[in-house]
């Protein structure tokens, strides 16, 4: 893939909204595709600056790269976005045919080449279950390098689910998908609570596992301990950690978090280095 012609990172690259799909009340699923030359294509966990003209641009983790079902073009690429500020509201309200602008893609990634012949353990929150998809589908389209693959996924309510559709079909592929939310909703025949206690229902080799988890900072610190109380190595254990990104390229420092500038040295980083900042309140 051609890398795009522009003027350095800090330059907005144009892509044009081709689908839209909402995924729940305040989060949608943008398809995008390059007007001209796409930037180079993002490893899984790896994230681009999203440009929405006249307003501004925010961090949005690729939630799919392309080809993939529906869109043979080179270079498309899928971002879930909620909506909680300015620039997110006006990307979820982005219909097909709106330009908007990528620049990147920035930062580490969940490195799944390196968990090959270990089975897996994908642990998301709520909105982490975005930046966490791509692990998923790459590692069941490469399904024999792999062991057992166990999905974890929480939300808040039904409603918040994000993927729905999806669930049922990496069950049919092989997965272990196991789902949870904190308050159930009429004819909700789930489980109920958090995410952490699906941890000991994966059904994996605890001593050959990775795992991936993102999603809020408690339920990431929860989670990481819960699989290392159960065996799982916490040098295969990597998280994606969130701050205010302001550049993506560690120029502006807005998103240091200790001695880790994140958009340059995360957002992914393995447990062991993430652990003792993350229970430090003031960074």
């Amino acid at each position: 893939m051609t890398p795009a012609a522009t003027d350095g990172p800090m330059v907005p690259v144009p892509y044009r909204v081709t689908d839209r799909r909402a995924e729940t009340a305040d989060t949608v699923t943008l398809a995008l595709e390059p007007v001209g030359a796409p930037i180079p294509e993002p490893a899984p966990g790896q994230f681009t600056m999203m440009y929405a003209f006249g307003v501004g641009e925010a961090p949005i983790s690729v939630s799919r790269t392309g080809p993939f079902d529906g869109t043979p073009a080179p270079g498309v690429l899928e971002h879930t976005v909620r909506a909680v500020g300015a620039v997110t509201r006006a990307v979820c309200a982005a219909r097909p045919g709106q330009v908007l602008g990528l620049r990147g893609p920035f930062g580490a990634g969940w490195e799944l080449d390196e968990a090959r012949g270990h089975d897996l353990v994908v642990a998301a929150g709520g909105i982490g279950l975005a930046p966490l998809r791509p692990v998923v589908l790459r590692a069941l389209a490469d399904r024999d390098a792999f062991g057992r693959i166990a999905v974890l996924v929480g939300a808040r309510t039904p409603g918040d689910l994000l993927f729905r559709g999806e669930l049922d079909a990496w069950r049919e592929r092989g997965a272990q998908v196991e789902v949870t939310v904190d308050r159930p909703a009429p004819g909700w025949t789930g489980q109920v609570g958090v995410i952490t206690a699906l941890a000991g229902a994966a059904d994996v080799d605890p001593a050959r596992a990775a795992a991936f988890v993102c999603g809020p900072e408690i339920m990431m610190r929860l989670t990481a301990r819960a699989l290392t109380g159960l065996g799982v190595p916490a040098g295969n254990v990597r998280l994606s950690l969130e701050r205010s990104m302001r550049c993506g390229v560690g120029w502006c420092g807005h998103c240091q978090l200790g001695p880790l500038l994140v958009c340059r040295d995360g957002p992914v980083v393995p447990y062991p280095r993430a652990a003792a900042l993350m229970t430090v309140r003031e960074l």
